[in-house]
């Protein structure tokens, strides 16, 4: 089902690389659900999603906690639109969809979860204020942020502790090899 909408969707608005919409589960859901590996979100947790396009990480983190809610953000209105159809032809009832950026955001969230929307010390500066105080996970609050390639300068330019989680350990599909997952704790 997720395939047949995006595919329509992507008809009209180009949310997914044409050439990629064949690699939707893989590529898109699958990579999405590699933060599942490394957190798993409990019940009433608060999750934003920045930067979501057609809506990954958000849906497919949505789908697989259905109790947990999802505040998934982009500053690209059409996109929005299909994050909003998609949610509503799924029946997601924890999703909320919102044409914004990052910084204008008032609320608070458990974790703030991203792919690759920017580096992470300029994702950091948009919503290092927007983590609730107390966490109810065993880990803290903070960033996991989906990105791939050689991670190393970038990191060092973020002065804070880190942990890298790499998605080769999960998935054994070459697009994985140098995939990871980067939690940092706010």
């Amino acid at each position: 089902m997720l395939f047949d909408l995006y595919s329509d969707w992507n008809e009209k608005i180009n949310v997914i690389s044409r050439k990629d919409i064949d690699n939707l589960y893989t590529n898109h859901v699958l990579h999405s659900l590699g933060i599942a590996k490394v957190q798993q979100f409990m019940a009433g947790s608060d999750i934003l999603d920045v930067g979501t396009g057609g809506g990954f990480p958000g849906i497919p983190l949505a789908i697989l906690f259905p109790d947990v809610k999802f505040h998934l953000v982009d500053s690209i209105g059409k996109k929005i639109t299909v994050v909003k159809e998609v949610s509503t032809a799924l029946g997601l009832k924890n999703v909320k969809a919102e044409q914004a950026r990052a910084e204008q955001l008032k609320g608070e969230y458990d974790f703030i979860v991203s792919r690759a929307v920017t580096r992470i010390k300029e994702f950091h500066q948009w919503i290092h204020n927007k983590t609730k105080d107390k966490s109810i996970h065993e880990r803290d609050n903070g960033i996991l942020y989906l990105k791939g390639g050689d991670l190393d300068e970038e990191l060092n330019e973020l002065k804070k502790p880190y942990q890298l989680n790499n998605l080769s350990d999960y998935f054994k599909e070459e697009f994985f090899e140098t995939k990871k997952v980067v939690y940092v704790p706010l």
